[in-house]
């Protein structure tokens, strides 16, 4: 199942710095890439705007995907929380196939 979970910063986000300057970046790094390297977020980063996060997750059940996301440091301290978590159902994919490609040659 794939789900797309929104994320929104806040409590101790410190405005005034970049993202990799934030307190806890580097725990928080090493946790978002082991959830990639799992295959748990396919896709992920900020919206416009920096203050949302989107993420395309696969997962069993929301539940699952909300215990998960617990783990991350930014989740534990206030800095990250999740703002909706919706069942996905993707019907077109694109990752993996070249740019140009037409249905008639995938």
């Amino acid at each position: 199942m794939f789900f797309a979970v929104r994320l929104a910063r806040g409590g101790p986000w410190d405005w005034s710095r970049d993202l990799r300057e934030q307190d806890g970046w580097d725990e928080h790094a090493r946790f978002m890439d082991s959830l990639v390297e799992e295959g748990f977020i396919v896709l992920g980063g900020p919206l416009d705007g920096e203050r949302e996060i989107l993420h395309a997750i696969s997962a069993p059940s929301e539940a699952a995907v909300g215990e998960r996301l617990a783990h991350d440091n930014w989740a534990r301290n206030g800095m990250l929380r999740i703002t909706s978590i919706e069942r996905w159902t993707i019907l077109l994919d694109g990752r993996g196939r070249e740019p140009g490609l037409g249905a008639e040659r995938a």
